[in-house]
Formats: C-alpha cells, structure tokens, sequence
C-alpha cells in the first residue's frame, strides 16, 4: 500500500489527484496526521508526504528501523515543484516512485542516492537481476565504482547485463577491482580484491542404492566442489528418481548442502522413470535400467531438472555421472552429476502507451533502465530517453523501417545481450511484437510489456464505445490486400461489431476510410455515432464526434483512431455509450 498524507487543502487536493494516477495501491490516508501514520506505517509499502522535507523528516524519524524493510519516503512540496525521495531510495523504491509522482503531478523528481544521481547501475541491483549470492565486500566495491576506479567485469557465461558505466567492463586495465559472475570456483585468484556473484546456474542429478547414508551422498555432492571446480552456492536444485523420493540418506545430505552453503531449502525434484528413460545421456547403464526401469538416473535427472526448471533455455551436461561411496564387494552407493542452465539473451517488447508519461506503465520503465540495448522508433526513443541509464547503446531509426527495428533487435538479443525493442501503444496491437516474434528464436528469453494501445485511450476518452463485442481493424494495406480489408469490414459490419480503425488515412491512402465507413453506413443507423480522437494523451488533443452519415474522413490523419458505434451505440450526456445489455437495464 502507498499511503498519501496531507494537512493542507491543496496538499489533499494532490494527494486525491495521485491517488488516481497511482492506482488501486495508493490510500490518501486520512485523520490526525502523526496518529494516522504512526498506525498506517507497518502496513506500508511507500508513503507519500505533501509537507515541507523537515516536517517529513520529524514525522518519520522515530519509525525508521532498517533500510530493508522500512517503506520508501517522497516528499512532495506544496506547489508540487518537486517530489523527493527522501528515504528509502533503492530498498524502499523511494526513487521510482519519486519518479512516477514528478510524472504524475508535472513536478521534477529529485533523486540523491549516488548510484542513481551519477546515472550508474547499483551492485545490489545487479545481485537482484541474476538472483546471485555475493562473495566479497559488496558496499566497498559499489563505492568504488561510484568513485570511478576501474573494474574489470568477468562474465563468462553471458549473462545479459543492463548498461553499465564506462569505469567497468572486461578490458579494463589495471584494475583495482574484478567482479566476476560464474558458478566456477576460480583455480587463480586474480590480484587485487575481488567480488564474486555466484548465480544460480545448477542442477545436481543423484542416484543411489536403496538405504545410502548420509555421507556417501555428501561425499559425493563434494566432488562437484573439490573434483569439478564448481561453486556449491550455484546449485538450484537436486533432482533424482521418483522411487528414491524418500530416500533418508538424500533428504538429509540435501538439507545439510542447504544449510552449510547459506542457502534457502533447495527442492529435490523427483521424476517417474519412465519419463527419464526418454532423456538421451552420455553413460546410459543395463544394470540401472533393470533396477530402477531407467538407463540414468543421475544425468537424465539432472538433464531433465534443468530442461523442467528453465523452459527454452540452453541447458547443457557439465559434469557426468561420478561414483562414489561403493566398497569391493558392492556396487557404487552413490552417482551424482550436473547439467547448468545457459542464460539467455534478453528481449524486452515494450508497449510505450499512447505517449502520455503517466500512461506509460511502470513495469514499462523498469525494463527501460534494465536494458544494455535500446531499439525503437526515433521520435519514440526521445519520448524515453530520459528514463534511460549512462551507457545505454540506442539503435534509432526513421518511420517505416519496422521489419529492420525488429530483425536488429531479435539480433542483438540472440547475440547475448539484454534489448529493449520499443514501440507505442501495446507493442502486441499492429506494432512491434509480431515481427519481432516471427523470427525470434527459443533460445532468446522474450519479455511482453502491455501497454496502453490506441483503441483503449481513445475510448476512454470518448466515453465507453467498447463497451460490447468490437473489433479492431487496421486500414493500411501496406502489408494486407485490400480485399482482404473489406471482407474483414463486411463482416465486422455484418456481426454489428463496433469497429475502431487503426492507420485510416494518410497523404497517400486518402479514400480507404472513406470506403470503409460506406460499408458500415449500408448496414446501420444514419445516426450511429462516430468518434475520432487525435493525438491521444498528447500536446495537440483533439477529441470530438459526429453521426455515421455525416462523419468527415478529411478530419483524419494517421495520429487519430476512429470508432465506429454499432447499432446499440448511443450518446449520452456528449459521450458515445454502448450498452451491455444488462437484463436489470431493460
């Protein structure tokens, strides 16, 4: 929950006004202001002051705990000039949602932490994006990148990483630094200190005979260690056969790996055997199949585990089957192997909204600020690129170049790297998603970001024409036969559909709206009414209505969206309405 909180009339008055930017999460919290805050505060996700800073200051002081949990602070002064984040800034979120509060109220965001003030991506944001454990003084090392000491970046999986300053990256030289992200322990250690994030790359297969002990089964986990040169923090999980799902020996060995590894209880995935009978390994075994019904039960399950856990993603055997725990007169007790999880490249298909800044979703600025790799429109990117990070690489280009846009975008995600691939409106309605998807392969992670799409900004601000069934139809027959348009009207027209037209008039399709709106005219009221909305949300928005007989196609260009009523359509009070048809309306 946000909470809003105000003492004067105008600080109610804005507080009102974010409250219904913000959403359903943001309360303006009424009552005696430090009583209210002083109950609201555990509750709390974020809060909003409309104060001077050193009321808030006062205010909040004695409940400040930990900078973990407390909820982030913004202060907003009286003439909304600025909104502050004034605690909490990154673990609070104070400094997104200073930014999402300037955007609502037209204010200027005043941001002070030195990782965001100096435009750089924070080390334990970094942590956070690759779910990794940290080895090594985290705190020194984010202030010498602040500070600007050189740091070289050691990234030999690939992980796709946000855009990162230019005092960091792998040829630096002379470093004072080295962050180094893999699931390897290093064989040498490099000079200088060294902050290791070991991520969570790994599933461990094991396989046993029945009434194992514990520690052959540790002692078998050790080898990936000691023997394979592997970082027991990166194993995500344990994975085996369904027949050994109660198998003491493993349970135990697997919670102790938890426990001394500092790690969160990590799952131990069981599978029939017949589904890992299916998993092609390097070391199948007679033996093992006639035991247990499976030729592998280490490799497949650790194969299979991996391929389970993370859909789509390279996954690959890296450490076959080891024995361990057997004596001369038995057979090995215990095999364990592992099978890592490859990152993927990253594509980020971002809808923009109709342009308005507090139409653009947050989740829309996250992925802006996650990405190395920006692609987009060019009036588009500058609309965006002040939510950009330093060092942000922007591939821009002129109207008409969608398909190239794309194929960049799906190349350069495919390449390793994290890509934004920005579009206006919902990236999934006649704009970027499609092309891109067409020729993205599976081994690039792909991301949607809706947004809001032109036929939603409209209607709301028509009234509520897409109240009923409604069909979206794009006029341009750049890409799509005109027969194949009309047959499309024709039938929309003939299902009384009400119909929004996307693209339906440019300098040189000047008579496909004309025809359109024919085809409806043939088929409903004279009186339908007709909306166009121009530059939605924008500088210059033009909104007005007129009936289906009387409607001028020469009032529109390719920046406005024009809603067709069906024949339920209505106007009440100036503003088109299509009913439900609610039975307790008859």
């Amino acid at each position: 929950m946000i909470g809003l909180f105000a003492v004067t009339a105008a600080g109610r008055r804005a507080a009102t006004e974010l409250a219904a930017g913000l959403g359903a999460d943001a309360v303006v919290v009424e009552g005696p202001l430090r009583q209210s805050l002083e109950q609201r505060w555990p509750e709390l996700d974020a809060a909003v002051f409309f104060l001077a800073t050193g009321a808030t200051v006062r205010l909040i002081a004695p409940l400040l705990a930990d900078k973990a949990t407390d909820p982030g602070v913004v202060c907003v002064d009286e003439a909304r000039t600025f909104a502050v984040a004034l605690a909490g800034g990154h673990g609070g979120g104070a400094n997104e949602l200073a930014e999402r509060v300037a955007g609502l109220l037209g204010a200027t965001p005043v941001i002070t932490t030195a990782s965001d003030a100096t435009g750089t991506t924070p080390l334990d944001e970094l942590v956070a994006l690759l779910d990794a454990t940290v080895d090594g003084d985290l705190a020194a090392c984010g202030v010498a990148l602040l500070d600007g000491a050189p740091i070289r970046l050691v990234n030999p999986l690939g992980f796709p990483l946000p855009a990162l300053p230019n005092n960091i990256g792998p040829n630096i030289d002379s470093p004072e630094w080295t962050v180094l992200i893999d699931d390897r322990v290093l064989a040498t250690e490099p000079a200088g200190p060294i902050l290791r994030l070991v991520p969570h790359t790994l599933v461990v297969g094991i396989g046993s005979a029945r009434g194992v002990g514990t520690d052959a089964v540790t002692s078998a986990l050790a080898l990936l260690e000691h023997q394979e040169g592997f970082d027991p923090r990166a194993v995500r999980a344990f994975a085996t056969v369904d027949v050994k799902a109660d198998e003491p020996g493993i349970l135990a060995a697997v919670t102790d790996w938890a426990f001394w590894h500092w790690q969160d209880d990590l799952p131990l995935l069981t599978y029939p055997a017949d589904t890992l009978s299916t998993v092609e390994v390097p070391h199948p075994s007679v033996v093992v199949a006639e035991a247990v019904g499976t030729p592998s039960v280490a490799e497949a399950a650790a194969l299979h585990g991996a391929t389970e856990l993370a859909p789509g993603a390279p996954v690959e055997l890296v450490v076959s089957k080891l024995k361990s725990g057997g004596t001369a007169h038995q057979a090995h007790q215990v095999t364990v192997a592992a099978a890592r999880i490859r990152p993927r490249g990253r594509l980020a298909v971002i809808g923009l909204g109709p342009g308005a800044a507090d139409l653009r979703t947050p989740r829309a600025e996250a992925e802006l600020r996650r990405a190395a790799v920006v692609v987009g429109l060019d009036s588009y990117v500058d609309q965006i690129r002040h939510l950009l990070r330093g060092g942000t690489e922007i591939h821009a280009s002129a109207l008409g170049a969608e398909e190239t846009r794309a194929r960049q975008a799906v190349e350069l995600a495919a390449e390793g790297r994290a890509v934004a691939l920005i579009g206006s409106g919902d990236a999934g309605v006649y704009a970027m998603a499609s092309p891109a998807l067409q020729q993205c392969p599976v081994e690039v992670e792909v991301l949607g970001v809706p947004g809001v799409t032109a036929a939603l900004a409209a209607s709301a601000l028509l009234g509520a024409p897409l109240g009923h069934d409604h069909a979206l139809i794009s006029l341009s027959d750049l890409h799509t036969p005109w027969e194949v348009i009309l047959r499309r009207i024709t039938a929309a027209a003939e299902g009384d559909f009400v119909v929004c037209f996307y693209n339906p008039r440019s300098r040189d399709r000047d008579w496909q709206l004309g025809a359109a709106l024919d085809v409806l005219r043939a088929r409903r009221p004279a009186s339908t009414p007709v909306g166009g909305v121009r530059q939605a949300s924008r500088d210059g928005q033009h909104v007005w209505c007129a009936a289906l007989a009387e409607f001028d196609p020469a009032a529109v260009d390719m920046l406005t969206t024009v809603v067709v009523g069906s024949s339920q359509t209505i106007m009440v009070n100036g503003r088109m309405v299509t009913p439900r048809g609610y039975t307790w309306q008859r």
